[in-house]
């Protein structure tokens, strides 16, 4: 890691001084022109400060960073005519030319005032960089017609407008004033209605209640565009599937009988016809209810070929029509429909058809079409599917590197096969093939891919809750794009950890009910986790085992050999040195059971440190088999990737063993030597645990966003169980956490991460994030990141790791810094750097910004943003 000395440092900070102070932001400015630096915008005399008003204004000041007005510096380094200035340099000296010529060539002469040195990191800065913002008074008197027109169309007609400009000469900058004189605003009087036709008349009336324009509203014409699209989309929801947004219309006009200061309005709402337009007329005719009368479902439609010759089939109230073989079951094309015969036609049953035959995953998007029979009133629905092929191959392949291996590749091939028994069920397999290289000394394998990984998964979806003997349709309805996952997977490891072996199997259910809600259950998630190689644990978790030795040190000296012999086989030393080394895993086993069945004398920390290590050996090697259910919530009112003002809530409960501690009951399981239950002979996990994820974003202005997210994790051990397993428990440190600690490498509490992974079952984390742009696709962020991990109810007994009160809230970590995210369109990169600001490991009086600084400082990389 790169260490910054005080020299350098202050070295540093010269050269960016130099630098900022180099740019003259009036490079570009002429004598009489001045560089707009604010704009104000008064209403009556009151600031206003909304982005959308401001956003009215055509002129902006030069964009800064954090102050700095960095793109229009940029700008001013670049020269203002690079190839002139070539040309001047080369005609300076008449045989400069003839020389370069003899040199090079006459062609490349020319094409070197075109070349990045001479004219090309000229038109990078450019681009790069932005435009001085002249004052320009005709964008000014511009900017006060679009002010004046925004306040006439929130009811303020009668408003003036001025503006004025605060500059100064010798600094040719200026700022500008605009001042709106509102007046009082016009008011709704009354509201009328013109309804041409019947059927849309009583369907207005039925809504007329909640319509945006109301009588004594202030007159606001965003109003009336809002009414305008409710009563469209109540209209097309109601039956009237050709209804047009330019029916509505209205008229506005003021009773010339009262004052001329009394400013009320009178407002006239008018739904014309259904108006068709012919090749020589228009037409028009009164709205009508429909009805749909039949509802064809075309499950092998092709636009390139002849699609009349069909054999077809009725269901219900549809009429499927199939080529050759009908390749689907009835059930599920009719469940993904909700279209019925002699219902009115509703906008949202079309848009609801469109996602969930989507959803399916075995058709492209789908056509649908109605074709109308006016006398009758009637709509015949016309659906048309193209399937996607039977099966499809797919594969990845990655180059990796991470903190176990130096270098990895990673060959993922896969396998799909839709519409497996016709219900549109959905197979996938997909295998994992990785190969790495790690310097890790004990492993013993000479060859360059020393680590190896491989695994694989098969995963059925389903496109319904499928649940033996129980129909949840009403419960949960099509609409909400129910699914059901069933997955079965393995993997393996070789030369990583303790060579971990994994099975899991998970039925799981998820359905979103609307764009807000999203429900996921997992009614079983097994998972058995089986460790091949624990003798490795002192090889993997070097931390424990220095500890361990750092014990055995007291013991290794001629006195001790010579009072405990037996001491002596434990220890084998090194070529490098001279000092003993427990062996492993002989050495640190016998060693172990020695201090604790008390064969050798020890002082009370000795036997604490020995038994706390001992107790993680046993819970990291052992095997896990973790029976669980849970549930999780998710709300999310965001409307767009480009909205920044939502939030997002998550909420998780998990809750394992309690079904296998039940059947235990009634079947008697075996027990090992702790009367712990055994499942194939392996102790099950039996817990609750728990989660809140709540984030929320604040738009600041149209490019500048503030971030938060705050987290709480907790995991209860009970039962058959004093702990959590690792593959549960939570960990502190990382790209999108707390980004000044390297993942596992903060906490439990205020213990220093004395551990290789540390890890615990009580999480607690808060971010705040603020972020903004630099230059075009690049983007910056200041972030401060504080939480940390604690033990609570198992079975550690470390105080320094235990939450035991409110007090244990000092031990919350603090870490700040900045980043910069690229934006990529289809993901962002990002590099983030962190700085431990509050530091609880540290003594009490050291623990604030005793590593602010680049040495200890933390450079985290990740894709898209932490939250």
């Amino acid at each position: 890691m790169l260490r910054f000395t005080n020299t350098a440092a202050k070295i540093s900070l010269l050269f960016v001084v130099l630098l900022v102070n180099s740019c003259n932001t009036l490079k570009r400015v002429g004598e009489d022109e001045f560089l707009l630096k604010k704009n104000t915008i008064y209403a009556d005399s009151v600031e206003v400060k909304s982005e959308d008003i401001e956003s009215l204004i055509l002129q902006e000041p030069n964009t800064t960073l954090l102050g700095y007005p960095l793109r229009l510096n940029l700008y001013n380094l670049a020269k203002k005519d690079a190839d002139s200035s070539y040309q001047a340099w080369l005609n300076k000296n008449e045989k400069r030319e003839q020389k370069l010529i003899n040199f090079l060539s006459k062609k490349q002469v020319d094409r070197l005032g075109e070349s990045f040195l001479v004219s090309g990191l000229s038109e990078w800065l450019k681009k790069i960089g932005e435009t001085p913002s002249i004052l320009d008074t005709t964008k000014t008197k511009r900017t006060l017609e679009r002010l004046s027109a925004y306040y006439g169309s929130k009811g303020y007609f009668n408003n003036n407008t001025s503006y004025e400009i605060d500059s100064i000469l010798e600094k040719r900058r200026a700022s500008v004033s605009y001042k709106i004189a509102l007046g009082e605003p016009f008011v709704i009087d009354s509201v009328s209605r013109k309804i041409e036709s019947k059927a849309i008349d009583s369907i207005y009336m039925l809504h007329k209640s909640d319509a945006f324009v109301q009588d004594g509203d202030q007159f606001d014409l965003s109003k009336f565009a809002s009414e305008r699209e409710r009563l469209s989309a109540i209209f097309r929801n109601s039956g009237i599937y050709n209804f047009q947004e330019s029916s509505v219309s209205y008229d506005i006009a003021t009773d010339t009988t009262k004052l001329a200061n009394d400013q009320k309005m009178n407002i006239e709402l008018n739904i014309d016809n259904f108006k068709r337009r012919g090749d020589s007329a228009v037409t028009s005719a009164e709205y009508k209810v429909y009805r749909f009368d039949k509802i064809n479902i075309y499950t092998d439609f092709l636009y390139d070929q002849h699609n009349s010759e069909q054999k077809f089939i009725s269901y219900g109230d549809y009429t499927i029509f199939y080529r050759d073989k009908l390749r689907f079951k009835p059930k599920t094309l009719a469940n993904a429909v909700f279209f019925e015969k002699d219902s009115i036609y509703k906008d949202i049953d079309r848009t609801r058809t469109y996602r969930q035959i989507t959803n399916l995953g075995v058709f492209k998007y789908p056509t649908i079409t109605s074709i109308p029979n006016d006398s009758a009133a009637t709509l015949d629905a016309n659906i048309y599917l193209a399937a996607r092929p039977k099966y499809s191959l797919g594969t990845s392949f990655e180059v990796t590197r991470s903190n176990i291996q130096q270098v990895g590749l990673a060959l993922s091939p896969s396998l799909q096969a839709r519409n497996l028994f016709g219900g549109a069920e959905n197979l996938n397999l997909a295998g994992r093939l990785s190969i790495g290289s790690s310097n890790d000394p004990s492993i013993i394998d000479s060859r360059f891919f020393n680590i190896q990984e491989f695994g694989a998964d098969l995963t059925l979806d389903i496109p319904r809750i499928w649940l033996p003997f129980i129909n949840t349709n009403k419960i949960i309805p099509s609409y909400s794009l129910p699914r059901t996952r069933i997955s079965v997977g393995t993997s393996f490891q070789k030369n990583i950890g303790l060579d971990k072996q994994a099975f899991n199997t998970v039925l799981g259910y998820n359905w979103i009910p609307s764009d807000f809600i999203k429900h996921d259950v997992e009614l079983l998630n097994i998972q058995f986790v089986r460790n091949v190689n624990p003798d490795r644990f002192f090889n993997v978790y070097g931390n424990s085992y220095n500890q361990l030795d750092d014990v055995a040190d007291n013991f290794d000296s001629y006195n001790d050999a010579i009072a405990y012999p037996e001491l002596t086989r434990f220890f084998e030393t090194s070529e490098d040195t001279e000092d003993p080394r427990l062996r492993i895993p002989t050495g640190t086993t016998e060693f172990t059971n020695a201090i604790l069945n008390g064969d050798v004398p020890t002082t009370t920390d000795e036997l604490q440190t020995v038994s706390r290590i001992e107790e993680r050996r046993q819970r990291l090697t052992e095997n896990n088999l973790i029976f669980a259910s849970n549930y999780t919530l998710n709300l999310n009112n965001r409307k767009g990737l480009t909205d920044n003002n939502f939030f997002q809530f998550r909420f998780k409960l998990e809750s394992a063993g309690n079904a296998l501690s039940l059947i235990s009951n009634i079947i008697p399981f075996n027990k090992n030597d702790s009367e712990d239950q055994l499942v194939f002979g392996v102790p099950y996990s039996q817990y609750i645990k728990t989660e809140f994820d709540y984030v929320k974003y604040w738009a600041i202005s149209r490019t500048n966003v503030l971030a938060f997210r705050s987290f709480f994790g907790i995991a209860i051990p009970y039962g058959n169980s004093d702990n959590i397993p690792f593959v549960r428990s939570y960990f502190a440190g990382g790209a999108n956490d707390i980004r000044a600690w390297s993942p596992y490498s903060l906490g439990p509490g205020r213990t220093g991460a004395i551990n290789d992974f540390n890890e615990a079952n009580l999480k607690i984390g808060l971010n705040l994030e603020y972020r903004f742009p630099v230059i075009g696709n690049l983007k910056g962020a200041l972030f401060a990141d504080a939480g940390n991990i604690w033990n609570v109810f198992d079975n550690v007994e470390d105080p320094e790791a235990t939450f035991t009160s409110l007090k244990s809230l000092e031990d919350i970590a603090l870490g700040t810094g900045f980043g910069l995210r690229y934006d990529f369109t289809y993901f962002v990169l990002r590099a983030d750097l962190g700085f431990k600001t509050y530091n609880p490991a540290e003594e009490i009086p050291k623990r604030w910004f005793r590593d602010y600084n680049f040495a200890n400082s933390v450079l985290q990389i990740g894709i898209n943003y932490p939250f």
